[in-house]
Protein backbone atom coordinates (compact mmCIF):
# COMPACT_ATOMS: atom_id res chain seq x y z
CA UNK A 1 0.00 0.00 0.00
CA UNK A 2 2.91 2.37 0.74
CA UNK A 3 5.76 2.60 -1.79
CA UNK A 4 9.04 1.17 -0.55
CA UNK A 5 11.22 3.74 -2.33
CA UNK A 6 10.19 6.61 -0.06
CA UNK A 7 10.53 7.46 3.64
CA UNK A 8 7.67 8.64 5.82
CA UNK A 9 7.07 11.00 8.74
CA UNK A 10 4.67 10.54 11.62
CA UNK A 11 2.95 13.70 10.32
CA UNK A 12 2.13 11.78 7.10
CA UNK A 13 4.53 13.38 4.64
CA UNK A 14 6.72 11.29 2.37
CA UNK A 15 10.11 11.99 0.81
CA UNK A 16 11.89 10.35 -2.12
CA UNK A 17 15.55 11.18 -2.65
CA UNK A 18 16.56 11.66 -6.28
CA UNK A 19 20.30 12.33 -6.06
CA UNK A 20 20.59 15.36 -3.76
CA UNK A 21 17.02 16.46 -4.49
CA UNK A 22 14.23 15.38 -2.17
CA UNK A 23 10.72 15.12 -3.65
CA UNK A 24 8.09 15.66 -0.92
CA UNK A 25 4.35 15.09 -0.71
CA UNK A 26 1.67 13.71 1.60
CA UNK A 27 0.89 10.03 1.99
CA UNK A 28 -2.08 8.17 0.61
CA UNK A 29 -3.27 7.80 4.21
CA UNK A 30 -3.17 11.58 4.72
CA UNK A 31 -5.03 12.40 1.52
CA UNK A 32 -7.61 9.72 2.32
CA UNK A 33 -8.18 11.16 5.80
CA UNK A 34 -8.46 14.69 4.40
CA UNK A 35 -10.96 13.82 1.70
CA UNK A 36 -11.18 15.84 -1.50
CA UNK A 37 -8.27 18.31 -1.64
CA UNK A 38 -9.49 21.69 -2.91
CA UNK A 39 -6.45 23.93 -2.36
CA UNK A 40 -2.73 23.60 -1.68
CA UNK A 41 -0.61 26.50 -0.41
CA UNK A 42 3.08 26.01 -1.13
CA UNK A 43 6.20 28.10 -0.48
CA UNK A 44 8.30 29.87 -3.09
CA UNK A 45 11.37 28.51 -4.83
CA UNK A 46 14.48 29.66 -2.97
CA UNK A 47 12.94 29.49 0.50
CA UNK A 48 14.74 27.42 3.12
CA UNK A 49 13.01 24.78 5.21
CA UNK A 50 14.31 23.06 8.31
CA UNK A 51 13.49 19.62 9.62
CA UNK A 52 9.96 19.70 11.05
CA UNK A 53 9.20 23.25 9.96
CA UNK A 54 5.86 24.11 8.38
CA UNK A 55 6.18 24.69 4.64
CA UNK A 56 2.56 25.09 3.56
CA UNK A 57 -0.99 23.89 3.98
CA UNK A 58 -3.38 21.54 2.28
CA UNK A 59 -7.09 22.33 2.37
CA UNK A 60 -9.83 19.80 1.86
CA UNK A 61 -13.57 19.78 2.20
CA UNK A 62 -12.99 18.57 5.78
CA UNK A 63 -10.05 20.57 7.14
CA UNK A 64 -6.98 22.72 6.61
CA UNK A 65 -3.79 20.88 7.59
CA UNK A 66 -0.23 22.12 7.88
CA UNK A 67 2.57 20.50 5.89
CA UNK A 68 5.87 19.76 7.65
CA UNK A 69 9.30 19.40 6.07
CA UNK A 70 10.77 15.91 6.52
CA UNK A 71 14.28 17.31 6.02
CA UNK A 72 16.17 20.58 5.72
CA UNK A 73 17.21 22.37 2.56
CA UNK A 74 16.37 24.92 -0.11
CA UNK A 75 13.18 24.63 -2.13
CA UNK A 76 14.21 24.22 -5.76
CA UNK A 77 10.81 23.50 -7.30
CA UNK A 78 7.12 23.60 -6.38
CA UNK A 79 4.42 21.61 -8.14
CA UNK A 80 2.67 24.41 -10.03
CA UNK A 81 0.13 21.90 -11.40
CA UNK A 82 -1.48 21.75 -7.95
CA UNK A 83 -2.63 25.37 -8.28
CA UNK A 84 -5.16 24.45 -10.95
CA UNK A 85 -5.50 20.77 -10.08
CA UNK A 86 -5.22 20.26 -6.31
CA UNK A 87 -7.08 16.96 -6.74
CA UNK A 88 -3.82 15.45 -8.05
CA UNK A 89 -2.92 15.02 -4.37
CA UNK A 90 -5.87 12.61 -4.08
CA UNK A 91 -5.38 10.90 -7.42
CA UNK A 92 -1.60 10.32 -7.36
CA UNK A 93 -0.14 11.25 -3.96
CA UNK A 94 3.22 9.59 -4.80
CA UNK A 95 3.28 10.70 -8.45
CA UNK A 96 1.88 13.85 -10.03
CA UNK A 97 0.53 14.96 -6.62
CA UNK A 98 4.01 15.70 -5.21
CA UNK A 99 4.32 19.13 -3.58
CA UNK A 100 7.87 20.44 -3.38
CA UNK A 101 11.43 19.52 -4.30
CA UNK A 102 14.20 20.40 -1.88
CA UNK A 103 17.97 20.46 -2.32
CA UNK A 104 18.68 18.45 0.81
CA UNK A 105 21.28 20.14 2.97
CA UNK A 106 21.44 17.20 5.39
CA UNK A 107 20.46 14.04 3.47
CA UNK A 108 21.26 11.84 6.49
CA UNK A 109 18.09 13.25 8.11
CA UNK A 110 16.34 10.59 6.03
CA UNK A 111 17.72 7.99 8.42
CA UNK A 112 15.35 9.24 11.12
CA UNK A 113 12.27 8.71 8.92
CA UNK A 114 10.12 5.61 8.74
CA UNK A 115 10.46 2.97 6.06
CA UNK A 116 7.26 1.73 4.37
CA UNK A 117 6.69 -1.24 6.69
CA UNK A 118 7.19 0.85 9.83
CA UNK A 119 4.90 3.59 8.51
CA UNK A 120 2.20 1.04 7.70
CA UNK A 121 2.44 -0.30 11.25
CA UNK A 122 2.27 3.28 12.60
CA UNK A 123 -0.93 3.92 10.61
CA UNK A 124 -2.43 0.61 11.74
CA UNK A 125 -1.67 1.50 15.35
CA UNK A 126 -3.59 4.76 14.96
CA UNK A 127 -6.73 2.73 14.39
CA UNK A 128 -6.09 0.03 16.99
Amino acid sequence: MYPGDVRYTREHEWVRLDGQTAVIGITSYAQDELGDVVYVELPSVGEMVSLGSEFGTVESVKAVSPLFAPLAGEIVEVNEALIGQPELVNVEPYGSGWMIKVAASTPDELDSLLEAEAYEQFVNDLHA
